[in-house]
């Protein structure tokens, strides 16, 4: 795909410029066409194809705007060129002046958005073209942003925890490698000696990784690049980020407020769906590839595959093992009483409250296991150093 640079001329006789991505100038020219524009000139484009990805507290900021803008009424076209003029990144401005660009010109939301599918969040368009028929914009965006916000904050918890401990653990990491490489190499023969090199298993051990401390260190940072990279690959493919997401759900604690994030996310977004007018296999099938997990992306397939071959909600779902019975049934209800959209969006604010819950509860345990671990570490380490003269001032007591 290239990149070409055109202006042209609105039904309304207004001048524009930007850029489109096609396979050739004719397609470009088609495109443009499509669009309803009267195209002026048309040239492949100089530079080379900017980032277009966004960072998350910038989209997060820019949702909350778009939240509050669309509350006065104002036609999202109009107020997307508005907050495009108080943007600060240019990246940013220019994506969103883009957008506006293609929505005056009658492109349709949805087709708008996917063009920039990298920059912003999947069914991101969709929700948007679903607050409008519903004129529930503004409550959608704002469940959005709170989901962002759940799982940013998630990620910050995890970080605060582990950043108190990370440090300490570095300071001593290198106190204990200067003792290691320094003292240890000169007092160990003189230790050994006091106690006619009968040394304890512990001091045996640590004066023992001071011969090896430099390989150990070595070996260490080879494990976490090892551990680093197969991560990276594991996300490369289903089937590895589905191992991921099971390991993830393993761990105590984080694997519980993992799940109760991504079903939080596939409720709500089912409930946009919904709203939208979708059909239930399109539901299914979008919602849970909004929830970002592989295990529910694949259970969301078999659930609409189940319901297009004649089955209702509670009969499809016999497959289903990531997906709660309790969320099957209400969903089966919803369906029955036609209150489908409210029962999804109990299920998601429900699933938000556990999730928000499980963050305490990761906050109160993870910070005091990670103190715990390199308290502990270092207290064996300097006992290991001081326990041979104990033993000397044991040995001359008791001569005594």
């Amino acid at each position: 795909m290239a990149t070409f640079e055109y202006t042209a001329l609105t039904s309304t006789d207004r001048l524009m410029k930007g850029s489109i991505e096609a396979g050739s100038r004719q397609e470009a020219e088609q495109l443009l066409r499509d669009m309803q524009l009267n195209v002026n000139s048309i040239e492949p484009s100089r530079e080379s194809k900017p980032k277009t990805s966004i960072g998350r507290t910038e989209f997060v900021l820019f949702n909350q705007q778009l939240a509050s803008i669309s509350k006065t009424g104002i036609p999202l076209e109009r107020a997307l060129r508005e907050l495009s003029k108080d943007i600060v990144s240019k990246r940013m401005r220019k994506l969103v002046g883009e957008i506006a660009d293609d929505l005056e010109a009658g492109v349709d939301i949805v087709d708008a958005f996917e063009r920039r599918q990298k920059a912003f969040p999947p069914l991101y368009g969709r929700i948007l073209k679903a607050g409008i028929e519903t004129g529930r914009l503004s409550e959608m965006l704002t469940s959005l942003n709170r989901n962002l916000e759940v799982s940013g904050q998630t990620r910050r918890i995890v970080f605060e925890a582990m950043a108190y401990p990370a440090v300490v653990l570095a300071i001593g990491s290198v106190i204990l490698t200067a003792v290691f490489i320094i003292i240890i190499p000169q007092f160990g023969p003189i230790l050994r000696e006091m106690v006619s090199g009968e040394l304890n298993p512990l001091s045996a051990t640590f004066f023992s990784m001071a011969q090896h401390v430099v390989p150990f260190w070595i070996s260490i940072g080879a494990i976490i690049s090892g551990l680093i990279v197969a991560l990276l690959l594991l996300s490369t493919f289903s089937g590895g980020r589905r191992f991921r997401e099971w390991v993830f759900m393993k761990i105590p604690v984080f694997g519980t407020l993992y799940r109760s994030s991504i079903l939080s996310k596939m409720a709500e977004s089912m409930a946009i769906l919904v709203a939208a007018g979708a059909e239930m296999p399109t539901v299914l099938r979008l919602g849970s590839q909004a929830s970002g997990s592989e295990k529910l992306l694949r259970e969301g397939e078999l659930l609409a595959a189940g319901v297009e071959s004649g089955a209702n909600i509670m009969e499809a779902g016999q497959v289903c093992v990531s997906i709660p019975r309790l969320f099957l049934y209400s969903m089966q209800l919803g369906t029955q009483r036609n209150e489908l959209q409210d029962n999804l969006y109990s299920l998601g604010q429900m699933y938000s409250e556990q999730t928000r819950c499980g963050q305490g509860r990761l906050q109160a345990v993870l910070l005091p296991v990670m103190l715990i671990v390199v308290g502990s570490f270092i207290a064996l380490a300097i006992l290991a150093i001081f326990l041979p003269m104990i033993q000397v001032v044991q040995g001359l007591g008791a001569a005594g």
